[in-house]
């Protein structure tokens, strides 16, 4: 089994380049089969989720060519299925999206439940509710959700809750729905615009995407496209924090800062220096950092996908911070792994109350999901001693080569084989 060794202690200095947008990645990767032409995408990230997302389409009929490991070919001229079983799904959250591109393309699709990383549920109801408003059947048998209509039609859809899975798979669908659709209380994220972005560019007409309301005029027929993904916005606040919690000097580059405003607040509130250039965010940290409050909420407000690195180094922070998570119910699945490095972290309900303490000390822990896998990184980057974290391929899923990229900032990081761990 592979698990990351950190020596902590280690100042981070110097650049990292940021890889394209997870996220966007594993909802441009299936709309591009909307085109029923060939796509090119580039600056994707080198990650397993990629590589998942491509396997299923290629046993839906599509021909997926890597031309580099950035880079890659769809062919959806011969589609041939609209069914996506347990086996081929069940690696991948994004899944889903493969509903709202088959629901349009064929008007039916069978795609089962989604996988991907397990903290707490994430319901599609409204998926489905977005479906239906287009006139779609959906049942859901045997972990199959089953979406059938005879034509699917334009409509005025308002989300309970600003959904970005909702958001952009009533939006896959409804590019090929007749008339126009209306989805109100939208979701904003940057990843969104990015998926209306492409596709518009396969000649959709998507307008409003990054606002609260969402107009689609429907289209009969797609074209093909050559396009570029926008950079990782959560790698991104990865690095910033990485940089700030080891004391470091880190240079974040080749991304939009205006998508770090909610953390680069955070930092500059808790005394680290933050200098923002056109494509590139410095972060300059002494290690002495003051206490803050974080509340997740959908952007622009705070990240949840940045929650649990926030709650790294809040547990060196001068001082007692709170947490509030307001996406995820059960989200702090990862809280009893910092508190074997010695963090002083209380958990109530979706609440964690943490009390700054001048180190942390290394441990062997695991990784329960991406994004708390990676929390565990910087938490071993900054602590005293040896940390061994095991469970590493959920971190495989979403970052690219990221002991690669630490190392060259300095770290002492390493990918090995550990058969027991004592």
């Amino acid at each position: 089994m592979k698990h990351f060794v950190i020596t902590g202690g280690k100042k981070l200095c110097g650049d990292v380049y940021i890889s394209g947008s997870k996220n966007a990645a594993l909802a441009i990767i299936p709309a591009a089969v909307c085109s029923r032409d060939v796509c090119l995408i580039e600056n994707l990230p080198d990650i397993s989720d990629v590589y998942s997302y491509i396997d299923v389409l290629s046993k839906l009929g599509v021909r997926c060519e890597l031309i580099n490991k950035h880079t890659v070919r769809i062919d959806s001229t011969n589609i041939n299925s609209y069914i996506a079983d347990y086996e081929s799904v069940k690696k991948i959250r994004g899944s889903y999206y493969l509903l709202g591109v088959l629901l349009g393309l064929f008007n039916k699709a069978e795609v089962a439940m989604p996988g991907g990383c397990n903290f707490g549920a994430r319901p599609i109801d409204l998926h489905i509710k977005g479906f239906e408003a287009l006139g779609a059947k959906v049942t859901i048998e045997h972990g199959m959700v089953k979406a059938e209509a005879d034509k699917l039609r334009g409509a005025n859809i308002y989300l309970d809750i600003a959904s970005v899975g909702a958001t952009i798979n009533i939006m896959l669908a409804a590019i090929f729905a007749e008339g126009t659709t209306v989805i109100e209380n939208s979701a904003k994220e940057p990843h969104i615009v990015d998926v209306a972005n492409f596709l518009n560019s396969l000649g959709a007409n998507i307008r409003g995407a990054g606002t609260d309301v969402i107009r689609i005029n429907g289209a009969k027929k797609l074209h093909g496209s050559e396009y570029t993904i926008i950079p990782d916005q959560i790698e991104t606040g990865t690095f910033m924090i990485a940089g700030a919690i080891t004391g470091g000097d880190v240079t974040v580059a080749n991304i939009i800062p205006k998508h770090m405003e909610s953390l680069s607040a955070k930092l500059r509130e808790m005394n680290c220096k933050v200098t923002e250039g056109d494509d590139y965010i410095r972060v300059c940290s002494d290690g002495n950092f003051t206490a803050t409050h974080v509340k997740t909420i959908y952007y622009p407000g705070f990240p949840t996908d940045l929650q649990p690195q926030m709650a790294a180094i809040l547990s060196l922070a001068k001082g007692t911070s709170i947490i509030t998570e307001t996406v995820f119910e059960n989200r702090f699945q990862y809280i009893n792994e910092l508190k074997r490095l010695g963090a002083d972290i209380t958990v109530d309900g979706r609440t964690a109350i943490i009390t700054g303490i001048p180190n942390l000390t290394g441990a062997q822990v695991s990784a329960t999901d991406l994004r708390a896998g990676v929390a565990l990184i910087m938490a071993g980057l900054a602590a005293k001693g040896k940390t061994v974290i095991d469970n590493i391929k959920y971190i495989d899923r979403g970052y690219e080569k990221i002991e690669e990229k630490l190392k060259r900032l300095g770290a002492d990081i390493e990918r090995v084989k550990i058969d027991n761990v004592e």
